[in-house]
């Protein structure tokens, strides 16, 4: 085991030294499109039967306002979000459910880092605004909740990663807590 991890460490630092140029500098400007599944949007609804809900969609820009941090790999943006989910339910045996749309607005900023050429790893923290909008169908109100219930501020944290194929498209990936637990898409520089 003590040599697995040595050779996980020695390969980690291996991979940093390799880094020749950061993706992200000063000046640089990135606009995204993602799909996101899970998160805490229609937090307490579960997932039960005849429910139905669609992925994610968000978009993001970012804008590079700080390069070299601690070195000349690291840089800071900033930016924001918008995000959009939907979700619906219909009891089976009853004429009655709900619709649920959540929209989300926020601004982020984000910490970059270059291990190797092409990719730019980050971790960013938004805060913003959850707008939940609700529309009972049928008679049955099983919870109290009508019109924009549940809305209010948000918070979201992840890390990710973008990899540019060319000097200004990439694909990216990000993990974390908020809108979505996973978010995939497509950026382009400019």
């Amino acid at each position: 085991m003590k040599k697995l991890i040595l050779v996980f460490c020695i390969a980690l630092c291996s991979i940093s030294l390799l880094a020749q140029t950061p993706t992200f500098s000063k000046g640089d400007q990135v606009a995204g499109l993602a799909v996101g599944i899970g998160g805490n949007l229609h937090s307490g609804l579960g997932y039960g039967s005849g429910m139905t809900r669609l992925p994610a969609i968000s978009g993001s820009y970012e804008y590079a306002i700080l390069d070299h941090l601690w070195d000349e790999k690291s840089s800071l943006g900033a930016g924001g979000v918008l995000g959009f989910a939907y979700a619906k339910w219909k009891a089976r045996e009853y004429e009655y459910g709900w619709k649920c749309t959540n929209f989300i607005i926020g601004a982020r900023a984000s910490l970059h880092y270059a291990l190797v050429d092409k990719l730019d790893t980050y971790t960013s923290l938004m805060f913003g605004a959850n707008v939940v909008l609700w529309k009972w169908t049928g008679d049955y109100d099983a919870y109290g909740r009508k019109g924009s219930a549940g809305s209010g501020l948000a918070m979201m944290w992840n890390v990710g990663a973008r990899y540019y194929f060319t000097d200004k498209i990439a694909a990216f990936g990000e993990l974390g807590y908020g809108f979505t637990i996973l978010n995939l898409g497509v950026c382009m520089k400019f």
